[in-house]
């Protein structure tokens, strides 16, 4: 059963940082994009960033700068720090793994971020 356990999630002010951790299991995910959405109230489901099979770095504009990610390939886990966060960066965040050209896709359970004073 593949499963992507997400971890980090909490309040932090205006301009902090906040690390999210996803640890996947269940398959092999040497072929999938790894990375992380997120969902605020009212708003659809966005790319935050993610890392493809070979490594790149794939992300929103409005993160741009803001941001850093790594990924464990022996252990299936995919970290991102977010920097200087924002009011608007406040949402419930998402690990998604996926394989490019198929319909193969799983999602975490989602870990909210609140960034607020």
């Amino acid at each position: 059963q593949v499963q992507l356990v997400e971890s980090g999630g909490d309040l932090v002010q205006p301009g902090g940082s906040l690390t999210l951790s996803c640890a996947a299991s269940g398959t092999n995910f040497a072929a999938y994009t790894m990375g992380w959405y997120r969902q605020a109230p009212g708003k659809q489901r966005e790319l935050v960033a993610e890392v493809t099979s070979d490594g790149r770095i794939n992300s929103i504009d409005s993160m741009k700068g803001r941001f850093t990610m790594s990924r464990q390939w022996i252990k299936n886990v995919v970290d991102i720090q977010l920097l200087n966060l924002r009011h608007e960066d406040t949402a419930v965040y998402f690990c998604n793994a996926h394989q490019p050209s198929t319909s193969i896709q799983y999602w975490g359970q989602g870990t909210q971020v609140t960034v607020s004073a």
